[in-house]
């Protein structure tokens, strides 16, 4: 497959989605797909809706494997990367999207609640990312797309240690970038505004309309309009690198 060109294809690429059996994973895998990728989708509990994701791959003429696994486990998460290269024998595209929150004020957080959540949401990153990391560098090619998220630019109450997981994301990935640069492998991240997924649902519905009101765009996020951003950088972003990409609808201050 040629590089460069434009076209927004990735046919002949296998990819892997971490936290991919719903919400933003969920469309970022089936985006992928629908541009030609095979797509590993990767869950930690949700077995039944990771498979419903495979099938949709299968159904657009493309591969899918399921691979559970916790990412915040080292062990685990460098399994599933195995994995993938053990079946397919190439990864192109790593998604790092999985995530959790442990919402609390910080007088009411307890180091679990601070573990836990950079476990998952910072050392995941690392654990998978280091593991794809000799293949890409082997096939001289490699997108690396880490999610992040507005609340490390914005302070929400309650999200101190998941702003701290996410900052350290943004991090991170500008140092990949430089690193791995002279194999063609890119580093970038996607920052989700306030999305529209059963994590944030579940947010009490005045609580919604007040943040709503902060938003210039005047809606909240699509998982979709989440993947498009991913899509963009794993098909077409062959000349950026250790950047993040906004997509907040224009929410920038408190």
């Amino acid at each position: 497959m040629s590089e460069g060109n434009g076209n927004g294809s990735l046919n002949g690429r296998t990819a892997l989605v971490t936290g991919a059996s719903r919400g933003i994973g969920r469309a970022i895998a089936l985006h992928l797909a629908s541009r030609g990728a095979d797509v590993a989708v990767n869950y930690n509990s949700k077995q039944e809706e990771a498979e419903n994701v495979a099938r949709e791959i299968c159904a657009m003429g493309r591969r899918a494997m399921v691979v559970q696994g916790q990412v915040g486990d080292s062990a685990e998460a460098r399994g599933i990367v195995k994995r993938v290269l053990d079946e397919w024998g190439r990864l192109e595209i790593l998604v790092n999207n999985a995530g959790i929150t442990r919402d609390k004020s910080i007088r009411k957080m307890t180091d679990d609640d601070w573990h836990d959540v950079l476990k998952v949401n910072l050392d995941g990153v690392f654990y998978c990312t280091s593991a794809a990391i000799p293949a890409m560098i082997e096939q001289k090619f490699g997108r690396i797309i880490n999610i992040s998220s507005y609340g490390c630019q914005g302070a929400n109450f309650g999200q101190a240690n998941y702003a701290a997981s996410k900052g350290g994301v943004v991090a991170f990935t500008k140092v990949l970038a430089v690193e791995l640069a002279k194999f063609n492998i890119t580093a970038n991240c996607v920052s989700p505004g306030f999305t529209a997924t059963d994590m944030f649902n579940s947010v009490a519905p005045n609580i919604q309309d007040q943040i709503k009101s902060r938003i210039p765009m005047g809606r909240f996020a699509t998982p979709d309009d989440i993947a498009k951003a991913a899509g963009y950088l794993a098909a077409d972003a062959d000349y950026v690198t250790g950047t993040q990409i906004n997509v907040n609808g224009g929410i920038y201050f408190n």
